[in-house]
């Protein structure tokens, strides 16, 4: 199980992880967006967080309590970790901590508008996100990769030596 901010790299990181350990990849992100038929920004804009949270919550649960759970890389969406269910749906599990700087989440993400809760100032909307997580993600997290300056390729590797 993959967690970390905006930009920490779930998804490349993911996938290259899953390839690796020859493993299927989840984004529960893309799960979502095909089964609401809306991209993540729509639902946040047409039906409200509270409904995005409520629709995160049920597919995070039912991907990492899939039987096959154990044979997944599941990439969970950044905010997952704020559902206390989400969090004691993680406990079995082994959960990587992707960590980022500000510094070098704000170069990754730009002016990415596709991530709805850092629209406007996101230097500062990330600094607010990642203050209020860091201690969620620090709780379900059996391993901490930093990612600030490593290239996707040898973070999988660090991940795998760690597993």
């Amino acid at each position: 199980m993959l967690v970390g901010p905006p930009s920490s790299g779930k998804s490349t990181v993911g996938r290259l992880l899953a390839d690796r350990l020859g493993a299927e990849f989840v984004d529960v992100d893309d799960v979502i967006e095909q089964r609401a038929g809306k991209s993540i920004s729509d639902i946040f804009t047409g039906d409200g967080e509270p409904a995005f949270r409520r629709l995160e919550v049920d597919t995070t649960i039912e991907m990492i309590g899939r039987q096959d759970a154990g044979q997944l890389v599941v990439s969970l969406g950044g905010g997952a970790v704020t559902s206390e269910q989400i969090r004691a749906a993680l406990s079995p599990h082994r959960v990587v901590w992707l960590q980022v700087g500000i510094a070098a989440a704000a170069d990754r993400i730009g002016l990415n508008t596709a991530r709805p809760l850092l629209l406007g100032n996101v230097r500062g909307q990330l600094i607010k996100l990642m203050r209020e997580r860091e201690p969620l993600y620090a709780e379900v997290a059996t391993i901490s990769v930093a990612t600030d300056k490593r290239e996707p390729p040898e973070l999988v590797e660090s991940i795998i030596s760690r597993l």
